[in-house]
């Protein structure tokens, strides 16, 4: 389902479907050569690099690539999905087949239950009875993961024992549909290990731990508070104006309310769409705005960002406002970096649209909400004629 802020966004992004750039999908192309390419001229060069610096290089174009695979799952650079599974099924960052990676990011998507534990898979919080029965080192762990520095330490861990445990769960079930994508993931991770080890003189710990993990770990940056709990929709998920480096590295998805949205638009088209309705975007938000991942640092690297328990959560009484100090004066500090209102959209970034069922359009400017009783709720949008 796409939501657009009103008929004038929705309209000129139409416009911009029909043209070349957005037609051939060229920028997703070139990513793709490079993300390969990069990859593995890297890996073939490792003896000169030397390990260690080899390893921390190939760590950043897993994460890169992880970040092409998200792309990928949702419609780009292609329509079709088979080719788009092949370009993203090499095992460059060794821990999700792309199919599994795939089901679990789309049911992701379902933002009526955005962040609650047992509907979304990319949940960082858990309920109340999981929070009862777990022992005093778990509940610290749990702890230590809404911390920054804990995200990128143990987050990894978290999210690939999730997967396997869920992998196990489908099987005991007699649910075996992804039991042929993780047999061709393994059988590929196999040929890959062998490779790095005896062309390129990696060892399979490195590759597995180094590259693995800490593209895990890097990717975890984007995705550190990255959603809060709230009952309206739109006041889930951040808005993190980066710099050029970030966004390049995850792809423009830390304008990650706008790819919730609109996730059909292609990666070189969010900043476009965002800037174009920067203030409509930010008041839709309910204010969830930050200037960049060193906010983050400055703000959770030994501190929780929330309570480890979704329905405990003081966001789902009222909603909290970031920024640089996390008040008022900080978010206005942020807006002031750019006064833009909605406009159309430049000519130049044009997209493929990808056929939505639903179409949804919603006003930034009608009072929020009063809060709901129960969980989860979203605020009402009215279908576009």
């Amino acid at each position: 389902m796409a939501i657009y802020l009103d008929d004038t966004q929705r309209n000129a992004i139409a416009t911009l479907a029909k043209s070349l750039t957005w037609r051939t999908q060229w920028p997703t192309w070139i990513l793709i050569v490079a993300i390969y390419g990069g990859w593995f001229g890297l890996a073939l060069h490792a003896r000169e690099l030397g390990v260690p610096l080899a390893t921390a290089l190939l760590a950043g174009f897993s994460a890169w690539y992880m970040s092409l695979q998200h792309e990928l799952l949702h419609g780009h650079p292609t329509r079709w999905p088979r080719l788009n599974a092949l370009l993203g099924f090499a095992p460059l960052a060794v821990w999700f087949p792309y199919r599994v990676y795939r089901e679990s990011h789309l049911q992701h998507h379902d933002d009526a239950h955005l962040t609650e534990p047992g509907r979304d898979p990319e949940s960082y919080f858990v309920d109340s009875e999981t929070w009862e029965r777990a022992g005093w080192a778990m509940r610290a762990l749990l702890n230590f993961r809404n911390t920054l520095v804990g995200r990128l330490l143990v987050g990894p861990a978290f999210a690939i024992a999730a997967t396997a445990a869920e992998a196990l769960r489908k099987i005991r079930r007699g649910d075996r549909r992804d039991v042929p994508a993780w047999l061709a993931h393994f059988a590929a991770l196999a040929v890959l290990i062998a490779w790095l080890q005896y062309v390129c003189s990696i060892p399979a710990w490195t590759f597995v731990v180094g590259v693995g993990y800490g593209s895990l770990s890097l990717g975890s940056l984007r995705s550190f508070r990255e959603h809060r709990a709230a009952h309206d929709c739109g006041h889930r998920t951040v808005i993190n104006e980066a710099g050029l480096f970030w966004r390049l590295l995850y792809l423009n998805n830390n304008f990650h309310l706008v790819h919730h949205d609109l996730p059909h638009l292609p990666w070189f088209g969010l900043r476009t769409v965002y800037e174009a309705s920067r203030e409509q975007y930010i008041e839709r938000s309910g204010e969830f705005l930050v200037a960049g991942y060193s906010e983050w640092v400055r703000r959770y690297a030994l501190a929780a960002a929330e309570n480890a328990v979704h329905d405990k959560l003081a966001d789902l009484q009222r909603p909290r406002m970031e920024g640089s100090r996390g008040s008022r004066d900080g978010v206005d500090a942020v807006r002031r970096g750019d006064s833009r209102t909605h406009r159309s959209l430049p000519a130049a970034y044009r997209q493929h649209e990808l056929p939505e069922p639903t179409v949804n359009v919603v006003s930034t400017s009608e009072p929020a909400p009063s809060p709901a009783r129960d969980w989860p709720r979203c605020a009402p949008a009215a279908r576009s004629p």
